[in-house]
């Protein structure tokens, strides 16, 4: 491997570690200040529209930070801040415009957004709505930095810079825990705000470190030139548009879910915890079996080898599966460690953590399915086919909805509920793993229009394969578990959980070895 490339991805690894290792801590901080309370409930509400645009946005991989990389690295340093400066000014007028809007609307958005909620949340979600929304122009710039940055080989600050939210949440927690018990007598900084105050401080802080760097690196060019570099300017939205709307219809799903979770107390916050502990992982996984692929798809496609394509999509299935079953099997198995460990603490009580238990079983059932379709939809936008994916995300929009209603009782107002299968929040996330399945077949069925044939009898044989091996591991370790004490310390409960995954982890390395569905080396010449 080349020399730049490894340094990148070290770069990359680290970072991304990083920020991930700062939002767990972030997470264990929450948990304990605030639990599954009212408080946490209404911020993640608030943070719905806040948090969809620097997600979409202004996040890594987002559309504008994809669009920048591929205008922007072709030009030099000069040129390049010139369109960079005329995109951001624009962009964040646009964004400050739909800011005032929110703010001047919170109590009716979040009405929109959470009907069901009591009216004290709807006060304090709107409440924090309106703090969080000077997050929404910050989030155009940050979105462009990130792009102007690893049009530079720039990648560690990009993959470090969420680290900083996460940061300032643990520093603002941390302060409200020392002044209250000091002042005893007085509440303040204990209050309703104290998340949306930390996560808009953070972006601030994210905002000002971005800036710093782009102006080191010669890219922050102010001056009279929005006559400059036209073509650019407009290359930079054309590509913007369409992508942040692709993008968008995943994130609806998350609206729609939370729109339904409002029927229920504290289904915001499970929601929150259990989608955490398995996107951390997740997302590090993604990014290293995924990532990696698509530029060699893009080559494939425009060398126009359909053959090499297709090989090369197999085995990228074949160890998305075999990682991603592995992942069910060690969360479905290890839950009640995992949460007991991570987040019952403080606030968080026995009650918090059986809701959240049951929440991790059923995103750990999604998780192949989400892999797979992640897999798929990249496989087509990187061989420049977007027109089915986009379908396919919208059917899954309209399903979602059908499976969210139907899952929790299809109720019907002044009616009561139709159906007799009322799951309750984990019908919510059910509802999402049945809409994944559905659109990972169509997806995955629809490659044969673009000359791509899988074989899905092998395939499939192999899946059931990889489960049966998951399947007998977890029964094997939770036998175990069951004959076991349970330790009294968080650090009886880390080692018992440190054996019992390496165990988890040799069982199914073995078994799947022994069915032949297994083909990763520990020793590979490349990678």
């Amino acid at each position: 491997m080349h020399s730049f490339l490894k340094n990148n991805v070290f770069s990359i690894s680290i970072g991304t570690s990083l920020s991930k290792l700062a939002g767990c801590i972030r997470q264990i901080f929450i948990a304990a200040a605030f639990g599954v309370g009212i408080t946490y409930d209404a911020f993640n509400y608030a943070y719905i529209i806040p948090g969809f645009l620097l997600i979409i946005i202004g996040g890594i991989n987002g559309p504008l930070h994809n669009a920048v990389v591929a205008v922007l690295t072709p030009l030099n340093k000069k040129n390049g801040g010139i369109v960079l400066t005329q995109v951001s000014i624009k962009l964040s007028i646009i964004l400050f415009i739909l800011a005032i809007l929110i703010y001047l609307n919170s109590s009716f958005l979040i009405e929109l957004l959470a009907p069901n909620l009591s009216s004290e949340a709807k006060s304090i979600a709107s409440y924090q709505l309106q703090i969080l929304t000077p997050c929404i122009p910050l989030s155009g710039f940050i979105g462009l930095s990130f792009g102007a940055l690893n049009s530079q080989r720039k990648f560690f600050l990009s993959s470090i810079s969420p680290a900083i939210t996460s940061v300032t949440t643990i520093f603002f927690i941390l302060f409200s825990w020392i002044f209250n018990h000091e002042n005893t007598s007085s509440r303040f900084f204990a209050y309703t705000g104290l998340l949306a105050f930390a996560t808009l401080t953070g972006t601030l802080i994210q905002f000002v470190v971005q800036i710093s760097e782009l102006n080191k690196t010669g890219f922050l060019r102010l001056g009279p030139t929005f006559n400059l570099f036209k073509d650019e300017e407009r290359r930079i939205f054309k590509l913007i548009i369409p992508a942040s709307i692709s993008s968008g219809l995943s994130q609806i799903n998350v609206f729609i879910d939370m729109f339904f979770a409002s029927s229920f107390k504290g289904a915001a916050s499970g929601l929150a915890y259990g989608n955490f502990l398995i996107q951390a992982p997740l997302g590090i996984l993604s990014n290293s079996l995924i990532l990696p692929l698509l530029p060699k798809f893009s080559k494939l496609r425009s060398d126009k080898d359909d053959r090499g394509l297709q090989k090369k999509l197999i085995s990228g299935i074949e160890y998305c599966f075999l990682t991603a079953i592995f992942l069910t099997g060690f969360f479905i198995t290890f839950n009640n460690q995992i949460v007991q460990l991570i987040f019952q603490r403080g606030s968080f009580d026995y009650s918090a953590a059986l809701k959240v238990k049951n929440i991790l079983i059923a995103y750990a059932v999604g998780i192949p399915f989400y892999l797979y379709r992640d897999l798929l939809v990249r496989t087509y936008y990187s061989i420049e086919k977007t027109n089915f994916p986009f379908k396919s995300s919208f059917a899954g929009i309209i399903l979602n909805i059908f499976f969210d209603w139907f899952l929790i009782g299809a109720p019907i107002k002044n009616f009561g509920n139709l159906s007799p299968y009322n799951f309750g929040v984990v019908g919510i996330i059910l509802s999402s793993v049945i809409v994944n399945f559905i659109v990972s077949i169509l997806l995955s069925f629809n490659l044969r229009n673009e000359n791509i044939h899988l074989p899905n009898l092998d395939l499939l044989r192999k899946i059931s394969l990889m489960s049966l091996a998951a399947f007998i591991d977890s029964t094997f370790c939770l036998t175990i578990l069951k004959t076991t004490n349970n330790p009294n310390s968080n650090l009886g409960e880390f080692l018992l959980l440190i054996f019992g995954s390496l165990t988890f982890f040799v069982i199914y390395f073995f078994l799947t070895k022994c069915l032949k569905v297994n083909r990763f080396k520990v020793y590979e010449k490349e990678i």
